[in-house]
């Protein structure tokens, strides 16, 4: 497999610095990805994965880590995003899928499957945090990559909008938590809604706060979810299909592996 020589890049080389410099030793196609969801208790696990553009087209006027933007600025760049990647995909894993896979397996997974469903094939790839296996292109998990890579910024964006815009609509499904405010994030609220009214089917009953006020506390985390069918209800929600990606630009997807029932969408919810 080929590998880039060493390469310095400088701390305050900027968002670009990065990828510019993976592209000067010929990977001209450096693809970011992210998740967003991951310390929610309630709501789906979204992925994103997106390559930019060399030289200007590529560079998006505010790009950052989505949490560092106002909601606002998050969906000005992602409609940029959407408009200036050479490819991009987003993958969806409803929390029934969650509380059956678990938390690590099901990111690693819908890493993998947005990455595997660009229409365009990365030469390089690169992770926020920690690396993503079973690709057959070299990458690199960079600490706190959404800050350092602007392809994983974009990929955090695509990711948190998504996220927020599914949470919005279910907080219209299952009003009374605060959906649309905290997005299922374990705040005051949320927990005091928990609380009062027990979980919804789109909680993780895999969790402890959710398993507990459940009464299920004492039962292994995979069989928490007390309904098969509440499971079922909640993977129709999300448009649960095996198999089904949808991509930025192009015609098909390269080598896309199976990774269980998620679904990917072309520019979110949009």
């Amino acid at each position: 497999m080929l590998t880039p020589p060493r390469t310095v890049v400088r701390r305050d080389g900027g968002l670009y610095a990065l990828e510019r410099a993976l592209q000067r030793r010929g990977f001209r196609q450096v693809a970011g990805a992210d998740e967003a969801g991951r310390g929610a208790c309630a709501g789906p696990l979204v992925a994103a994965a997106a390559i930019l553009p060399p030289g200007r087209r590529g560079e998006i006027d505010g790009l950052a880590d989505s949490k560092l933007l106002t909601p606002a600025s998050r969906e000005r760049v992602y409609a940029e995003v959407v408009a200036r990647a050479s490819a991009y995909a987003v993958v969806v894993i409803p929390a029934a899928e969650v509380d059956l896979r678990g938390l690590h397996v099901c990111n690693l997974a819908a890493m993998r499957r947005a990455l595997a469903s660009l229409a365009t094939r990365p030469e390089y790839v690169l992770t926020d945090g920690f690396g993503v296996d079973g690709l057959d292109v070299p990458g690199l998990a960079v600490w706190k990559g959404d800050r350092v890579a602007a392809c994983v910024a974009a990929a955090s964006v695509l990711a948190k909008v998504t996220r927020d815009r599914i949470m919005v609509e279910l907080d219209l499904e299952f009003p009374g938590y605060g959906f649309a405010e905290h997005k299922g994030y374990i705040t005051a609220e949320h927990s005091a809604a928990l609380r009062e009214r027990g979980p919804c089917p789109e909680h993780r009953f895999s969790y402890v706060n959710v398993a507990t006020v459940s009464g299920r506390h004492g039962a292994p985390p995979r069989a928490r979810r007390p309904l098969v069918a509440a499971a079922d209800e909640a993977m129709e929600r999300a448009g649960a299909v095996e198999g089904t990606v949808g991509v930025a630009l192009g015609d098909r997807p390269w080598a896309a592996a199976s990774v269980g029932n998620d679904v990917a969408m072309e520019g979110g919810m949009g």
